[in-house]
Formats: structure tokens, sequence, C-alpha cells
């Protein structure tokens, strides 16, 4: 796969996010997308890319697993 590739493909899953309805949904599908933009970033050599999008997969998995609640 060529590297422009790789990227129109991340550009892809990450706004087809948002055709989905539920929350968690949208917020697993951009993790995902944003896996594709590390890779896209490794490959292309840029650390920002890779290190923004790790910040962006990590927050939108925890964001999309419900909370518990405390007993009370």
């Amino acid at each position: 796969m060529r590297l422009e590739a790789l990227g129109w493909l991340a550009t892809a899953v990450f706004a087809s996010s948002y055709l989905f309805r539920g929350q968690a949904a949208l917020r697993r599908i951009q993790a995902g997308a944003a896996c594709l933009w590390m890779a896209y970033g490794a490959a292309i050599h840029a650390l920002p890319v890779v290190a923004a999008n790790a910040i962006v997969a990590a927050a939108a998995l925890w964001s999309s697993w419900p909370k518990r609640r405390p007993e009370g």
C-alpha cells in the first residue's frame, strides 16, 4: 500500500465515524482511525503525528467504555 493511500484510508475511517449514532461506536472508530494515522506517521517518520494520535486513540478508547457508578 502506498503511504498516501494509508493517509487517505485514515481520513476515510475518521470521517465515517460520524455516521455512527452511538457515542461508543463513534469513539472506537475514531480510535481505529487514530491508529491508522499513527502507522502513517511512523511510516513518514513524523513523531508529532504518532504522539498526537496516540493521545487521541487513548482518549477515544477510554471515553468509549461505560463508567461504573459508585453504589450508594
